[in-house]
């Protein structure tokens, strides 16, 4: 109940709403021109808002009920029409061959991964974004256990092939760059 407490108490006091994360900004182009789409932990929706702007009949599930309520506002303003949840994502996965494409954007609970290939449908899309071990700034989690190792989004999501992969680690001038996050697109047979 803490952590929830936490996340409500963070939604509640944000002021700003926050851009979709880079993968999905880069590579909308990938997109499917109709279908369902998952924005999994979504936090205030953001990744929700562009799929349901792309046309994507869109759900987008939180366990912070702040951020739901929040989103919900935000989509009435917008009239864009989203599912939303508040969902503890961790005890109740989606559902096997659901979606077409699934995002997620700074979650990580590496026991998902299987429920997540499971829901994707034939063909379907997982766009995956989140921070690594190697760091050059003091952005994200402390706790290294939300974060990934090197190559270990790839290893998690080995049962579906690589569309895109993005680790830039540390390597060369780092002021330039993703620093401390890794992204995945990644597709189901």
């Amino acid at each position: 109940m803490e952590r929830i407490d936490k996340w409500n108490h963070r939604y509640q006091n944000t002021i700003s709403w926050p851009q979709p994360c880079q993968v999905l900004v880069n590579y909308t182009h990938l997109l499917p021109a109709t279908g369902t789409a998952l924005d999994l932990a979504c936090g205030l929706g953001a990744n929700a808002r562009l799929l349901a702007q792309h046309g994507l009949e869109t759900f987008a599930w939180d366990y912070a009920k702040a951020a739901i309520l929040q989103l919900q506002s935000e989509a009435q303003s917008q009239q864009l029409h989203l599912h939303t949840e508040i969902r503890d994502v961790v005890a109740f996965p989606p559902q096997p061959a659901t979606f077409d494409v699934i995002v997620i954007c700074h979650f990580l609970a590496r026991g998902l991964a299987p429920a997540l290939i499971a829901a994707l449908k034939p063909k379907g899309l997982l766009f995956y974004q989140t921070f690594t071990r190697t760091t050059v700034t003091p952005d994200g989690p402390h706790n290294p256990e939300f974060r990934l190792a090197d190559g270990e989004l790839l290893q998690l999501f080995q049962a579906l092939k690589p569309v895109i992969y993005h680790e830039e680690k540390d390597i060369g001038d780092i002021t330039q760059g993703l620093r401390n996050e890794v992204f995945l697109i990644a597709q189901k047979d």
